[in-house]
């Protein structure tokens, strides 16, 4: 099994993880802290990041910025953050440029400011339209500050807007969730995002659910929530492109995010991020002070590195292209790592088929919505036959 390199440098994408929040949600696992008296000595930090992490020939055609509340920033110290990212990385004036907001820490003017700076994506953290689900979620917003975002974000300028909705909550009635997949379709975002409920540990929510505090809702009844989703957000004109995601069609597909599922280069920046440049993964130091001190000492911020052997280099694909509902092409995996998918995999393959699980037609193999909720299972037996 040789992999091939890839003939021509696809262009990269920039993510900047800001740590910032008013508070933290008791399901999130991703790295924040609430002291934001501390966003300008990272700032500065980050500007030292990118001339490091700035390599020749390096080209970007997204920018990714997440968190964290990545809204916490003035529309200032978002500037910065991108003459600093374009001076740095080349970005492509036609750049897909992405912006996380909450609803709660976001104005018109601030909006109108982003997209002054040259942001045209806004992806927007609603979770809910459900005031008492967000109370749950622990969320700062209010079903009516959700609704409020999303009209400044449309009255700002932006076109191209995405929304992130949890499903799978304790007791969530089918009903409940239609109403929040209701009121979403209403404000016609071009992306959604409808993520089921981890319970991730070392968060609040993980040791409610250990406690016996919060009984989690069954996996049958969550599995026929994804089923209802992918029936009514495709009834409304949404395409389910990838297990999570959703858009009214391929132009509005998230290009940034596209690229972690295929194999494409990107950088990571600021506390906790990874980048990854086939075949090497790196992630930077978790914590703020760790990465402040690497940055003072003129180091790049990583903590760990590790370079992908072809073997964990094909388990990735398998599971990155099966998330998606454009499959696995043949031609693509031949030509990676000169094997026939097909003939590789076929008892499994034939299985899958027979159970409905997967489909299979002379260029690629993709997951039927049925499938895509065995998807951790289907990868783990393909795994197993790799030699």
């Amino acid at each position: 099994m040789r992999q091939q390199e890839n003939d021509t440098k696809a262009d990269s994408g920039i993510y900047v993880h800001i740590p910032f929040c008013q508070s933290k949600c008791p399901y999130c696992d991703f790295y924040s802290i609430i002291d934001t008296s501390r966003i300008p000595e990272f700032l500065k930090a980050l500007k030292v990041e990118m001339k490091l992490a700035a390599t020749t020939g390096t080209r970007a055609d997204t920018l990714y910025i997440g968190g964290g509340t990545p809204s916490l920033l003035t529309p200032k110290q978002m500037g910065l953050i991108v003459d600093w990212a374009a001076a740095c990385f080349n970005l492509d004036p036609t750049a897909e440029m992405t912006l996380e907001i909450n609803p709660a820490t976001a104005t018109k003017r601030d909006l109108q400011d982003y997209a002054a700076f040259g942001f045209n994506r806004l992806n927007i953290g609603v979770q809910s339209f459900n005031d008492q689900n967000l109370a749950f979620l622990g969320r700062r917003h209010s079903a009516d500050q959700a609704l409020a975002a999303v009209r400044a974000g449309v009255e700002a300028g932006f076109t191209n807007i995405g929304l992130d909705l949890i499903f799978g909550l304790p007791d969530q009635s089918t009903s409940t969730w239609k109403n929040d997949l209701l009121q979403a379709i209403r404000l016609a975002p071009k992306h959604l995002a409808c993520y089921m409920l981890s319970y991730e540990p070392h968060t609040p929510l993980h040791q409610d659910m250990q406690s016996g505090r919060v009984v989690p809702l069954s996996e049958l009844r969550t599995a026929d929530l994804f089923r209802m989703t992918h029936d009514f957000l495709g009834v409304a004109g949404y395409e389910h492109y990838e297990v999570s995601n959703y858009a009214q069609n391929s132009r509005w597909r998230s290009k940034h995010n596209q690229k972690y599922w295929n194999f494409v280069p990107y950088i990571g920046l600021g506390p906790s991020a990874h980048s990854f440049n086939p075949p090497e993964r790196r992630w930077n130091h978790r914590f703020l002070d760790d990465y402040l001190k690497a940055l003072s000492q003129g180091q790049l911020p990583v903590s760990d590195q590790e370079h992908l052997s072809e073997e964990q280099q094909m388990i990735e694909s398998l599971f990155l292209g099966l998330r998606q509902s454009d499959g696995i092409d043949f031609i693509r995996f031949q030509n990676r790592f000169h094997s026939d998918f097909k003939l590789y995999f076929h008892t499994a393959l034939d299985r899958f088929s027979a159970e409905g699980w997967i489909e299979i037609d002379d260029q690629r193999c993709r997951l039927t919505v049925e499938g895509m909720l065995f998807l951790d299972r289907i990868v783990e037996e393909l795994v197993d036959m790799i030699n």
